[in-house]
């Protein structure tokens, strides 16, 4: 399918989001665009039958089946990220500000001025996770009611490249600098940290058992949730992005420059490892025992999850954008030939249209 798009593409309600300059809603079954919005979408949230996107200074927001607009608002800034849950909007904006909205109208409903400003990014920028909103600011961790009841707690978490908290049965984990942290969801009281020997730069991807972190140089840990202790630790080639690990079937995977390494979850012992021709984009997608991946050789990849072997690979005639996203027994991946891509995920063949 080719629309004049590229992006990482978001699967909700039977459609494909893709944002390049426009939102455009793309029909997963027939690849056909159903609308596209008048604007450009720098950010992009899709939650509740609601597409809520933000041009830079504006936020809009549109229905998901026809792209009609329902409300919009000029804010007093930049927006860099955008999450959407549960009703509310939360918006980092350029140069220190968080602000939390309606999603049914855009009515604000707190703000602050407080945030972290080195690192400006949808990675690292205010989140809404666990019916609770989060930001870094002065070196602390910041708690706030989502419905605009104010701060309910904050923690000094240092101020070295902060990222997404994680939350999983009350409990949040945090990656800062060189630490993890456990903290109770509802106090911000520390229940473990975990300290590394250099700055970690991926947020905590989770299993059952542990939480899986990498640093700059190539060391992914694995964390055991309930007490902080080092359980095994892996070696890959030193890395740039700050993409997180991805954990399936007790496998543990993680990318490094054109190599993709997978590690068994239980063990640390490495399973086998995956050499693209170029640097991998984005994370990898996982589904029904394969993985795929984009690599900035203009390829998408799918090797077995098993073995790493390659099954199969679709060459475009631009870098792949983003991460794939795999459903339904398809993959999605869109390129920097201004395309969007939907294949059988088992066989790679053009879905039929």
């Amino acid at each position: 399918m080719s629309n004049d798009v590229w992006g990482t593409p978001v699967v909700a309600d039977g459609t494909l989001f893709v944002s390049s300059f426009e939102v455009h809603a793309l029909d997963i079954a027939s690849g056909e665009r159903r609308w596209k919005t008048r604007d450009v979408a720098w950010a992009l949230a899709v939650a509740d039958g609601r597409v809520h996107a933000a041009d830079g200074p504006h936020l809009y927001t549109v229905d998901v089946a026809d792209g009609t607009e329902r409300w919009r608002n000029s804010l007093d800034g930049w927006v860099y990220s955008l999450d959407a849950a549960d009703g509310v909007l939360c918006c980092g904006i350029r140069g220190g500000g968080v602000q939390l909205r309606s999603a049914a109208n855009g009515a604000e409903l707190w703000r602050a001025d407080d945030a972290q400003q080195d690192y400006e990014n949808p990675q690292s920028g205010p989140a809404l996770v666990g019916g609770a909103a989060y930001y870094y600011g002065g070196g602390r961790l910041r708690c706030v009611d989502p419905r605009g009841g104010g701060l309910r707690w904050s923690v000094p978490v240092g101020e070295d490249v902060p990222s997404r908290p994680v939350e999983r049965g009350g409990v949040l984990y945090v990656t800062a600098g060189p630490r993890v942290y456990a903290l109770d969801a509802a106090s911000g009281a520390e229940r473990w940290r975990f300290d590394a020997p250099v700055v970690l730069f991926t947020p905590p991807a989770l299993d059952a058992g542990a939480a899986y972190v990498a640093d700059y140089l190539g060391t992914l840990y694995a964390v055991d949730l309930a007490t902080g202790r080092e359980r095994w630790r892996g070696r890959t080639g030193s890395r740039q992005g700050a993409e997180p690990a991805v954990v399936a079937d007790n496998a543990v995977l993680l990318g490094s420059g054109e190599t993709l390494y997978a590690f068994d979850a239980a063990t640390g012992r490495e399973r086998w490892r995956y050499a693209a021709r170029g640097e991998i984009v984005g994370s990898p997608a996982v589904a029904d025992g394969l993985v795929h991946l984009g690599s900035r050789d203009h390829s998408l990849h799918t090797v077995d999850l098993a073995t790493g072997r390659l099954r199969w690979e679709l060459g475009t005639k631009g870098e792949l954008t983003g991460s794939p996203v795999a459903v339904a027994g398809r993959v999605f991946a869109g390129s920097k030939d201004r395309c969007v891509y939907a294949l059988d995920s088992y066989y790679g063949t053009a879905v039929p249209q």
